[in-house]
């Protein structure tokens, strides 16, 4: 059946049915260049098949040089969060509820010195590199990208074999995957309530794993089709662990559905355009168009950015201007008496947490982020703990804050205003925030952040190596030999 692109599913036309064989990309294209392949879109194939296709096809000779590079940026930002995250009180909880159920322990969690089967593995990476909301984001479509694709594929490397070049190619054919289902389905699908990264995650996960594995064209259309139909996860739980739960399970289901399909398992041939797909049933409004346009030819890692601060990103350019305004005038917190906050509309939706008493609920909230940066000038990890939402001059000056959504302010600007006790007022407008697109954090950034992280779970000697490895991930024979110095005390 053909769907077309549009706000609601049309009318279908039947087909007969017959078994469902599509031609590999190899067979369409036998003698093709990366440079020569196809816009798929473009020979009526439906968007599951046409994204199935270009899974299978892709190579990383076919890859851009900077986008080469900006998939290494994401598993060194990935590796030290899920290194920084990997002791959390959450990922202790879950392995003990999980860990009775393992199947044979032959897969390594980050940071950790338990085995699992690989599936549970999945879980707990995806958790454990989430768990503080340090891990990239899309602003785009406000997806945390890496962390369900990566998550499996490091569980799946530490139980197999896997050579850098394999693991980098499958790492971004699954990070393009997601990515473009995500922005078909964006804003609506968000809007909605569905948690993008846990949804949409699931997707690039199994579109990875299932490269790794060599699945044919119609093996990774059922793969897309049982990924479909686990994609899951609420924004109800933002403030809770339950978030972090979302790319772990989206990791572990996507690598299930790669599983699934090897082995024959069938799923519908059309996941995500059918009139009771992904798209359909998710979303309000939908664009399939963007899943195939510039399919191989646009690269979504582009648009990737990573975190300078552990909350959520429409919360940065607040904190941001915070720290400047401590760091120019070093306000006395007992001398603070009001916090006007003017922000993008989006904020107030997404981080408008108040009467918080969890440092996760911190991570939502708006005027905890202008807190922490006004009394500590820095918003790091260990501001977002239970102890700092109840430190008394924090929690003072948040209980001052407020704000108001305007408009005019873009998701990457803030205003930021203090008057004091004597009547004076100072105030800070960010333009473009820290970590945005267009002021991004450098590799040597990246590296202070992995760093800062990274000694909860390893020996500071270790930390130097584990860089070094991560940033020639695609050139390792075995990518274990990444995986073992990252296994945890």
């Amino acid at each position: 059946m053909i769907l077309r692109r549009g706000t609601a599913p049309l009318a279908v036309a039947a087909r007969k049915t017959t078994p469902y064989r599509a031609a590999t990309a190899r067979e369409r294209y036998p003698r093709l260049g990366c440079s020569k392949l196809p816009a798929y879109k473009l020979d009526g194939m439906p968007e599951t098949e046409a994204l199935a296709s270009w899974i299978v096809a892709n190579r990383i000779e076919c890859v851009p040089a900077d986008v080469r590079h900006e998939a290494r940026r994401a598993i060194v930002n990935y590796l030290g969060c899920a290194l920084g995250g990997s002791h959390d009180e959450a990922v202790d909880l879950a392995i003990r509820a999980f860990g009775p159920y393992s199947g044979p322990a032959t897969a390594s969690v980050l940071g950790r010195g338990e085995r699992l089967d690989p599936l549970h593995a999945s879980l707990m990476n995806g958790i454990i590199s989430h768990v503080y909301d340090f891990d990239d984001t899309t602003p785009k479509n406000y997806m945390h990208p890496t962390s369900p694709v990566a998550s499996a594929l490091f569980a799946y490397a530490s139980a197999n074999r896997v050579g850098g070049r394999d693991f980098m190619e499958a790492f971004i054919t699954g990070f393009e995957a997601e990515m473009r289902i995500g922005n078909a389905v964006y804003p609506a699908h968000y809007d909605a309530g569905w948690h993008i990264t846990g949804t949409a995650g699931v997707f690039g996960a199994a579109a990875a794993i299932g490269r790794l594995l060599g699945l044919s064209v119609p093996q990774m259309v059922w793969n897309i089709g049982l990924a479909a139909t686990q994609a899951a996860g609420i924004r109800e739980m933002f403030g809770s662990m339950a978030k972090s739960f979302h790319p772990g399970r989206a990791a572990q289901n996507g690598y299930a559905s790669a599983l699934l399909a090897q082995v024959g398992f069938t799923a519908g041939a059309h996941g995500i355009e059918g009139a009771r797909g992904f798209a359909a049933v998710q979303a309000a409004q939908y664009d399939l168009a963007k899943i195939t346009d510039g399919l191989g030819s646009e690269w979504e890692l582009r648009a990737n950015t990573y975190k300078p601060f552990p909350c959520g990103i429409v919360n940065h350019p607040t904190i941001d201007g915070a720290i400047q305004l401590h760091d120019e005038f070093h306000p006395a917190p007992g001398s603070i008496r009001a916090v006007r906050l003017r922000v993008a509309p989006l904020v107030l939706d997404l981080c408008n947490q108040t009467n918080i008493i969890k440092g996760l609920q911190g991570k939502f909230s708006v005027y905890h982020g202008a807190a922490v940066g006004l009394v500590r000038g820095k918003a790091g990890i260990r501001e977002y703990t239970d102890e700092a939402v109840n430190d008394p001059a924090i929690k003072r000056v948040r209980e001052l804050a407020t704000a108001v959504g305007d408009p005019s302010i873009m998701e990457d600007q803030a205003f930021v205003e203090i008057e004091l006790a004597n009547g004076e007022k100072r105030s800070r407008f960010v333009e473009k925030s820290l970590g945005n697109i267009h002021r991004p954090l450098s590799d040597r950034q990246l590296e202070e952040k992995f760093r800062d992280q990274a000694v909860v779970a390893v020996p500071v000697a270790q930390v130097e190596k584990l860089i070094g490895l991560s940033w020639r991930i695609d050139e390792l024979p075995d990518v274990n030999e990444l995986i073992a110095g990252a296994c945890g005390r």
